[in-house]
């Protein structure tokens, strides 16, 4: 119904996102990938859009990235899967690493993200796999992540849950260390990861 909209971000949470447009204020539930990608408060944006309908509400839900959007829709296929939970692995992982894991059949990717067990994690996999297949267009997603640093990647993160932090958390820390000093070693994102969590 709403492809998307573009207007002025008037409130930014966590959580949700307030967009006026031609003096119509529309709220949106998101992400915190697309939390982290916004611009400031009383810039202009542009959310791509999906309209969830229930019997007794309708809820927009904004997405920075038409790719986060057509993962969304994918996820609320997958049997146990509402539009909460698909928000909670959009929040916990990358788009492409979702993809990964789904493609890859490894659901202990998946693992740790709110609200996802081995059961929903292997459900999703299942119901989705062929789907993602066949309905990715080739070149749709971001550039996969090379080999070497998709591994220093995991390295760290799974140092880090091992000292007792949460996937979710750490994973976040870790993309943002990473996308600003690629060229760091697993000790040197984790001491990194460590300094950013303390001050948070």
């Amino acid at each position: 119904m709403f492809a998307y909209f573009r207007g002025t971000l008037v409130s930014v949470l966590p959580d949700e996102a307030v967009v006026e447009v031609a003096g119509v204020a529309y709220q949106f539930l998101i992400s915190a990938t697309t939390h982290r990608r916004l611009p400031e408060q009383g810039s202009d944006v542009l959310l791509f859009s999906h309209l969830y309908v229930r019997e007794d509400a309708l809820q927009l839900y904004g997405f920075i990235g038409e790719d986060e959007r057509q993962l969304f829709r994918l996820l609320l296929l997958a049997s146990g899967v509402g539009p909460k939970l698909a928000l909670a692995v959009l929040s916990g992982l990358s788009v492409q690493e979702v993809h990964e894991a789904i493609v890859a059949n490894s659901p202990e990717q998946l693992y740790g993200i709110s609200g996802v067990g081995k059961k929903t994690a292997a459900r999703i996999i299942l119901d989705l796999r062929d789907k993602i297949l066949k309905l990715t267009p080739v070149g749709s997603m971001s550039a996969p992540v090379s080999v070497q640093a998709s591994h220093l990647r995991d390295d760290a993160i799974n140092a880090l849950v091992t000292l007792g932090f949460s996937r979710p958390i750490v994973h976040k820390v870790v993309v943002t260390i990473l996308e600003q000093q690629a060229a760091l070693s697993v000790e040197e994102v984790v001491k990194a990861a460590l300094v950013s969590i303390h001050k948070s």
